[in-house]
């Protein structure tokens, strides 16, 4: 059997559906059961169905419109669930944000959204921060997303009581200035919010990623491509789950592997999310203790992590049916460790952002093959294209450029036509990542064209590493590469040479970037050279330092 260039037709296509549907329906069919967990505090989903309802009156009552954005600046809370699917009720569309990102990171995203409000919690470091980019941009509100009201009883008080340095401060409204609202305040109206008439195309949420220039972009993603993920995630299971199921959800939901995959996929089968605001190992092993999962979602770095525990540390995982494994290629070694300790699979999936993001994943019943991402997703169509004439599929066999066809696929980049027309070929999403199938269909990433670095399973772009270390006048020339790292996959490293006459030890250089820099873009490591590798035509050269550096790996290594 000859493996295909082009994936077959799919003979399926998913119901189009809104993203409101995917709440709505489970409010329906599983009001009464247990929806969400924040720290011990439950919620059922009926309950999280009146809080968006009231959510979404609230924010009409801010004066948001169809079309308009909203920013959510929030880690993994009842407030980011209820937001996100209040906002996709009445067409308001949903701008993710890290809240670890920079200022610079965040203003730009601010303002190429151009959105007119955002959320928070009433933490002082990240309530702050969006306090200091707000003027000049679009926004007109604030919601204050209050931690103590959504903690269990003995946690808020302490929240109240022994956290009061971290408690943001609320300035008085003052006429020119962004106001603030409590989100309490927000859905304090018991009336159902204007009826808007949404289309599956419309607009749901706009999802930043970075391109081959390291220039954040926003990823169009409709009601129909987010809808699409989580119901092809459903298919390729290939079984209806038996009730209850349950899903932990420590990926952050502003990632979009979590959005789709965690929270949507979960309320789509009315699986009960199990939240954490941030990932601690600690906090995360007494969670699984306290509320076994039946679904667990992780990126690499979490899997090795947890191959690192104690046996005494590491909980009983027997009641999960399988575990997905996405954001980065999962070292089979790593997955080999995990399985034979826990007796639980991995399934390794791809995808990426522009396509909601999942393209391809191992079976969870059935075949899982090693340093294989899986199989084509239901109602997916994959194209291996010639990276250098990107108009030619590649004859079976063949290795080139995995383009992507279905549902999930974006409808292009926020303001960017241009960025949009060079993504697509002959109407198939160019992922910038050379793969093959084998005899089975099953595909194998071989290599990426585009130039970007995976940190534990977010995307650091070396165009933004060196700009960053650009801005030091010390520095006359810098080059940015991902290096081997057993616990993130890649990291970061640094190569610079100095103007004549400059001096700046690394340590320095490091704490300069680090204004701009979140943490997982910092270099761990910083060299500084007399010369940097140039091509013949005196552009800065990568790959001479990537091949020192595989070298040296695997001279530390050894044989």
């Amino acid at each position: 059997m000859t493996a295909p260039a082009t994936a077959p037709t799919p003979d399926w296509a998913p119901p189009v559906m809104l993203v409101g549907d995917l709440l709505s329906n489970t409010v329906r069919d599983h009001g009464a059961q247990p929806g969400v967990d924040f720290l011990g505090r439950c919620w059922t989903w009926g309950q999280i169905g009146d809080l968006v309802t009231r959510a979404a009156r609230g924010l009409q009552d801010l004066g948001l419109q169809k079309g308009d954005r909203l920013a959510l600046c929030l880690p993994n809370t009842p407030h980011y669930i209820a937001l996100y699917y209040a906002a996709a009720r009445i067409g308001v569309v949903v701008v993710n944000c890290n809240p670890l990102y920079t200022p610079h990171e965040l203003r730009h995203l601010l303002n190429d959204s151009g959105a007119v409000a955002i959320a928070v919690p009433d933490v002082a470091e990240i309530h702050g921060k969006v306090l200091g980019v707000a003027p000049g941009s679009a926004l007109r509100s604030i919601i204050v997303c209050p931690m103590a009201e959504i903690l269990p009883w003995p946690k808020a008080l302490g929240w109240r009581l022994f956290k009061r340095a971290l408690h943001a401060r609320i300035p008085a409204s003052a006429p020119g200035t962004v106001a603030h609202v409590g989100f309490v305040k927000l859905t304090l109206s018991r009336a159902g919010p204007d009826p808007v008439e949404l289309m599956p195309d419309d607009l749901a949420v706009l999802q930043y990623t970075g391109g081959t220039t390291g220039t954040p972009k926003a990823a169009m993603l409709t009601h129909r491509n987010l809808t699409a993920n989580a119901l092809q995630q459903h298919r390729h299971i290939g079984i209806d789950l038996p009730q209850p199921q349950r899903t932990m959800a420590v990926l952050p939901f502003f990632h979009v592997f979590a959005l789709t995959a965690v929270l949507d996929f979960s309320v789509l089968i009315g699986a009960e999310l199990v939240l954490l605001p941030r990932f601690e190992m600690k906090a995360m092993c007494a969670a699984l203790r306290r509320k076994p999962p039946t679904m667990f979602f992780g990126v690499p770095t979490l899997f090795i992590a947890m191959n690192a525990l104690s046996d005494d540390d590491l909980p009983d995982m027997s009641r999960i049916i399988a575990c997905i494994s996405g954001g980065a290629p999962l070292p089979f070694d790593v997955r080999e460790a995990f399985e034979h300790r826990t007796g639980v699979r991995i399934c390794e999936g791809y995808g990426l952002t522009e396509a909601s993001p999942v393209i391809a994943c191992n079976p969870v019943f059935g075949e899982a093959r090693a340093n294989s991402c899986g199989v084509t997703f239901p109602g997916t169509i994959i194209e291996i294209r010639d990276p250098e004439n990107p108009a030619r599929i590649m004859p079976p066999g063949e290795r080139g450029e995995i383009c992507a066809r279905g549902p999930q696929v974006m409808a292009g980049y926020w303001n960017k036509p241009a960025d949009t027309a060079a993504t697509f070929v002959d109407g198939a999403l160019r992922t910038g990542d050379v793969g093959y199938f084998d005899d089975d269909g099953y595909l194998y990433l071989v290599d990426r064209i585009k130039d970007v670095i995976l940190c534990g399973g977010y995307n650091v772009y070396p165009r933004a590493i060196e700009e960053a270390a650009y801005r030091n006048p010390a520095i006359e020339e810098a080059i940015a590469i991902g290096i081997p790292d057993a616990y993130r996959g890649q990291s970061p490293k640094l190569f610079v040479k100095l103007h004549e006459g400059a001096q700046i030890t690394p340590d320095e250089l490091r704490a300069f970037m680090a204004e701009t820099l979140s943490k997982i873009e910092l270099p761990r490591q910083i060299e500084i050279r007399d010369t940097l590798p140039k091509t013949m035509i005196g552009k800065l050269s990568k790959k001479e330092l990537v091949a020192e550096e595989l070298a040296r790996a695997g001279a530390a290594v050894g044989p």
